[in-house]
């Protein structure tokens, strides 16, 4: 089962775009630092920032390309999972938040893959908008959408709970629009109705 869902309608934010051109601070308790792959492997309470980026977990590998681009690879302990936050852009208090024993984060393609028993989140401020979970979830920062992909039942078997698409979709909430109520025909003219306001509430 594979679900392709969009947060928000076109006009919606994307992920904070300054972030792309923040340094990478890094916090462990140990690196080391493999110059024939030109890797850094930190490991122990690691956390990572990006600007707005917050990335937490037990290990993390960091690379960079000749062309400047950044890539990282998560891992947490077992039976844990790591944590990723990041502010969507736009100036408002939007967040995608995601968890997943491991996290691939690429600097090139803009996304960022949840990898077994992952969940990911839209926040506005600390408040749970929308949550989806899945055996992977891949999220792609340019154009703010994400897919879902559930684990196929094995042959002639059954699916298995584990594998299951799940998503919790927070209904748009809107203010009721004030109508005038309707008058003679000489009365005074009509007046321009109220717009809807309310949460980008996304599709799935």
């Amino acid at each position: 089962m594979v679900l392709v869902a969009a947060l928000g309608l076109a006009a919606a934010a994307q992920a904070e775009k300054a972030d792309r051109n923040q340094p990478m601070n890094i916090e462990a308790d140990s690196l080391r630092y493999d110059d024939l792959k030109q890797t850094s492997i930190f490991t122990g309470r690691v956390v990572v920032t990006k600007g707005t980026l917050l990335i937490r977990g037990t290990r993390v590998e960091v690379r960079q390309d000749p062309e400047g681009y950044q890539y990282g690879v998560v891992t947490a302990d077992p039976g844990q999972r790591g944590y990723f936050k990041q502010r969507r852009d736009g100036g408002n208090d939007e967040w995608i938040e995601g968890e997943g024993e491991v996290i691939e984060y690429d600097g090139r393609a803009d996304t960022v893959k949840f990898i077994r028993r992952a969940v990911m989140r839209r926040l506005t401020g600390t408040t749970v908008t929308d949550e989806t979970s899945g055996p992977l979830i891949t999220y792609n920062q340019t154009n703010d959408t994400f897919t879902v992909n559930g684990a196929p039942p094995p042959p002639g078997g059954t699916q298995q709970p584990g594998g299951r698409v799940r998503a919790i979709l927070s209904p748009r909430s809107t203010e009721p629009t004030q109508v005038p109520a309707p008058g003679p025909r000489t009365g005074a003219p009509l007046r321009q109705s109220g717009s809807l306001s309310g949460q980008n509430g996304g599709s799935r």
